[in-house]
């Protein structure tokens, strides 16, 4: 391996204020699942706590990884990037139900001034339920992800730093919003959508990323000009590297979804199992079997 490839493949960025964020999410989980815990309280269980350090180290290895370094190389590892901060990171979170834990690890005061931003009647929780809602938020993931996939905007983040970051938070920031309803998590603000209306939303996160990666992977010119600047790494070539970023973005990033929705109808039917059966005593007599509209004709 050359000397580029190997220092690059060595390089972590520890950045202050990812890791502050980081260890301040980790500790409220932590803190708020150790009173939970002392309270037997079913939330507090051992596979969110490991759900939820996986979802930040997730969001570690996609910020502060070579992988972070390596995206300004290559194209693929921008991808790989991404896929952490939208695929891997938000539903290991979501699944820990950070909300509820969260707010016990908080301070005394702090909780109350989030309780009560939370409540029915309050305007904050109206605002955000508006935002929330499945038909914004849809249209929320096409203009993150396409948008940032421009070329001169792409390539406009990665001159860039802050801009670099804000491409990364709104990633992150839309995927969380959109895992918020596929997982069903704490807070509720309205009703809870049915498995069906999930299912066709989980679905309806493949035509965005499959639509992007298809038009990636088979163009035959270079679309982010910016890996033409730098140095070439592990003899990849720009068009070579662009293809497989283009197929992992179509592929994997898709299928995350399709695996979501195939989860949601496997614990729906696991549902339906667990139902007890229908008493036989309610179909008793002619009249019962009768269809509905039918008793006159007797």
């Amino acid at each position: 391996m050359d000397p580029i490839s190997s220092a690059l493949l060595r390089s972590w960025g520890w950045r202050a204020d990812v890791i502050l964020a980081l260890l301040l999410a980790g500790t409220l989980y932590i803190r708020g699942w150790r009173q939970l815990r002392q309270k037997q309280h079913l939330l507090a269980n051992g596979w969110r706590l490991a759900s939820y350090l996986g979802g930040l180290a997730a969001v570690a290895l996609a910020l502060l990884s070579p992988i972070d370094v390596l995206s300004d190389q290559l194209f693929l590892f921008h991808m790989v990037q991404h896929l952490l901060l939208m695929m891997v990171a938000p539903p290991l979170l979501w699944l820990a139900e950070p909300f509820p834990v969260g707010v016990w690890g908080m301070p005394a005061s702090l909780r109350t001034l989030v309780v009560h931003a939370f409540n029915r009647n309050s305007r904050f929780r109206a605002g955000l339920q508006r935002l929330a809602a499945p038909g914004i938020v849809w249209l929320l993931l096409i203009t993150v992800l396409w948008g940032w996939h421009d070329p001169q905007a792409y390539n406009a983040a990665l001159r860039i730093d802050w801009l670099h970051d804000l491409e990364h938070l709104s990633f992150f920031g839309v995927a969380m919003f959109y895992w918020w309803q596929l997982t069903g998590a704490a807070p509720i603000l309205g009703r809870r959508p049915s498995t069906l209306a999930k299912v066709i939303y989980a679905i309806g996160g493949v035509p965005p990323n499959m639509i992007a990666g298809i038009f990636i992977a088979f163009s035959e010119s270079i679309i982010y000009t910016h890996y033409l600047s730098v140095p070439r790494l592990f003899g990849i070539s720009v068009l070579y590297d662009q293809q497989l970023g283009g197929l992992l973005m179509w592929i994997p990033g898709s299928m995350m979804y399709v695996i979501a929705a195939l989860v949601l109808i496997f614990r729906r039917l696991q549902r339906e199992e667990r139902q007890p059966p229908r008493s036989a005593a309610r179909w008793d007599g002619g009249a019962a079997l009768l269809a509905p509209g039918m008793e006159a004709k007797q």
